[in-house]
């Protein structure tokens, strides 16, 4: 009878998963550890499984690798409406308060350093890490991510961040980021919002 933890169905476990999104979202072992609650030994032993397990040589090639989880449902390249601008600020916490309280912009939720506001169907998202900068991003919409990163990278798009999971809502919708950059080098992203599967 064989020992220890069964194959996992998948190419990656759940576990190496998330930290495979966190590292293509370009995040430190540090900041992974701290966002996870786990240690940073820990965010080190799943960062060289997937590398081993998919076959890559190191952290850059790894955000580059893109494919997606059995579980994900993802499906329509077109790029849609701008879903999301993410404008950096120096502290969440005052600038919640401000764009809440003094604009009255209905508040989504905060998590972590990242805080998230409706603007009329578009979403506003306010983040302090790495401090306030001068440029805004815009969040293209889509309904297929996979098939929007291949579509564009074969017309030449230069994509900085493989399509990745950044989070997962309690009823189980995922939502998906790939960051690309416009001709000046000016950060821009697609993003998808996945419905969980149906059961029954």
């Amino acid at each position: 009878m064989k020992r220890g933890r069964p194959p996992h169905a998948d190419l990656l476990t759940p576990a190496e998963w998330r930290t495979v999104y966190a590292i293509q979202h370009g995040l430190t072992n540090a900041e992974v550890a701290r966002r996870r609650g786990i240690s940073v030994n820990a965010v080190k032993f799943h960062v060289s499984n997937a590398l081993a397990k998919l076959g890559l040589p190191d952290r850059r090639a790894l955000r580059a690798w893109f494919r997606a989880p059995r579980s994900s449902t993802m499906n329509e390249s077109k790029l849609g409406p701008i879903a999301q601008i993410a404008r950096s600020v120096g502290d969440t916490a005052a600038s919640e308060q401000w764009y809440r309280d003094v604009l009255g912009l209905p508040h989504l939720f905060t998590f972590g350093t990242l805080a998230f506001f409706d603007c009329a169907g578009t979403r506003l998202m306010l983040s302090s890490e790495g401090g306030a900068r001068p440029e805004s991003i815009l969040y293209f919409r889509v309904a297929d991510i996979t098939a929007a990163h291949k579509r564009l990278t074969a017309r030449g798009v230069k994509f900085t961040h493989a399509p990745h999971l950044i989070h997962q809502h309690a009823d189980g919708t995922e939502e998906w980021l790939a960051f690309f950059e416009d001709p000046d080098a000016r950060p821009l992203a697609l993003a998808a919002r996945v419905a969980p599967k149906a059961t029954g």
